[in-house]
């Protein structure tokens, strides 16, 4: 019984990961998106003025 459990297991759950990653890949390459991840990729970089209670 476990080994047909075990099997089972690990055939669905790879098949699921891998599911999750193209999706998350087409995600991530879709040219809709761009914009976005471009505006995300500068954050880092932007210099912001520190709020109140940080001074």
């Amino acid at each position: 019984m476990y080994e047909k459990l075990a099997s089972f297991a690990q055939t669905w759950g790879l098949l699921l990961f891998i599911l999750a990653f193209v999706l998350v890949l087409i995600y991530a390459l879709a040219p809709g998106n761009k914009k976005k991840f471009d505006e995300a990729k500068r954050i880092p970089l932007e210099d912001d003025e520190p709020e109140e209670e940080d001074r």
